[in-house]
C-alpha cells in the first residue's frame, strides 16, 4: 500500500534532527528498487540511458529515501548495447504495432572483425509487426517478413539506427496468439510447431517447471526420471536448450528432433577428439 503521508528523520551535522515529510508519493521505495534493478539488468539499454532513467526514478521519492537506491545490480559494461537508437526504435515499433502499419528497416550482425555488417545484402526488410517481446535480457520484434510470408524474430539492438513506419496497413492474423506462440519458443528461434516428448532426470524437475509452468504435462516414471509431454517450436534453439542439460534429458519424440540432436552431439564429440 502506498503511503499518503510520512515523516522521515534526518540527522543534520549540528546534531539537531530535521524532519522531511512527503505526501502522495506514486511509488514505494521497494517498487522503485524493482524498476531500477530491472532497468540496470536490461542489456539492450545503453549505459548512458540507464543512468539518466535511474536518476529520474530517484526523483519520485524523497532525497533521504533516494539514498537507499544508490546501490543497484551491476553488469559489465561490455554486456550493454552500443545502439543509442534503441529507445526510439522501441517507441516507433510500439506505435506501428498499435496502428497496424508495415515497417521497413535495415538489420545486421557483427562479423569476426567486430564490424557491424548489414544482412540481406544491405537491402531493406519489410515487416508486419505483431509484438515486442523481452526475452533473455533483449527486446525482440516478432513479425511477418513479407518477402517470405513467414514469422521471424528481430533483435531490436541489431536494427540499424531507425525504422520507417509506412503508410501501408495490414490486417493481423486472428488465429495468431502471440502469448501461446512465445511460450513455445526456445531462445527466440522460429520454426515448426509439433508435439514433443522428453525424458528427464528427477534432478531437473524445477528446471522444467520454471520453463513450462506448473500446468505442464509431467508424468513421473520412477524415483529417478519423469516424462514431459508438450508442444514446442522445433529449431536450433530447442536443440541447444536440450543439450544444455547433457545426459540428464533424452528426447523421445519427434524423430526429426531426435535426429537433429544426434547430428549436433556428433559434432560436439568430434570437436573434442
Amino acid at each position: 500500500m502506498v503511503n499518503t503521508f510520512a515523516v522521515i528523520p534526518y540527522q543534520e551535522a549540528n546534531g539537531l534532527p530535521f524532519y522531511y515529510s512527503y505526501q502522495n508519493r506514486p511509488f514505494e521505495v521497494h517498487e522503485l528498487r524493482l524498476m531500477i534493478d530491472a532497468i540496470s539488468s536490461a542489456k539492450f539499454i545503453p549505459k548512458a540511458d540507464i543512468d539518466k532513467i535511474i536518476e529520474r526514478l530517484k526523483k519520485l521519492t524523497s532525497i533521504y529515501l533516494a539514498k537507499q537506491l544508490e546501490n543497484r545490480i551491476l553488469l559489465a559494461d561490455h554486456s550493454k548495447s552500443e545502439n543509442n537508437y534503441v529507445k526510439y526504435i522501441i517507441s516507433d515499433l510500439h506505435d506501428a504495432i498499435s496502428t497496424k502499419s508495415i515497417v521497413e528497416f535495415y538489420y545486421g550482425r557483427y562479423n569476426m572483425d567486430k564490424q557491424f555488417v548489414l544482412s540481406h545484402q544491405g537491402n531493406v526488410y519489410r515487416v508486419k509487426p505483431n509484438a515486442l517481446v523481452w526475452n533473455h535480457d533483449y527486446y525482440y520484434l516478432i513479425g511477418e517478413y513479407i518477402a517470405k510470408k513467414e514469422i521471424r524474430h528481430y533483435r531490436i539492438d541489431r536494427i540499424y539506427k531507425n525504422i520507417t513506419k509506412t503508410h501501408e496497413t495490414f490486417l493481423p492474423d486472428s488465429n495468431f496468439n502471440i502469448t501461446q506462440y512465445t511460450e513455445k519458443l526456445f531462445h527466440m528461434y522460429a520454426g515448426e510447431e509439433t508435439e514433443i516428448e522428453m525424458e528427464f532426470s528427477a534432478s531437473l524437475i524445477n528446471v522444467v517447471i520454471d520453463r513450462f509452468g506448473r500446468k505442464a504435462d509431467i508424468r513421473p516414471m520412477d524415483d529417478s526420471t519423469f516424462k514431459l509431454f508438450t508442444k514446442g517450436i522445433i529449431s536450433e534453439g530447442l536443440v541447444r536448450w536440450t543439450l544444455t542439460w547433457g545426459s540428464d534429458v533424452k528426447v523421445l519424440y519427434p524423430p526429426r528432433l531426435v535426429q537433429m540432436l544426434k547430428v549436433e552431439a556428433e559434432k560436439l564429440y568430434k570437436n573434442y577428439q
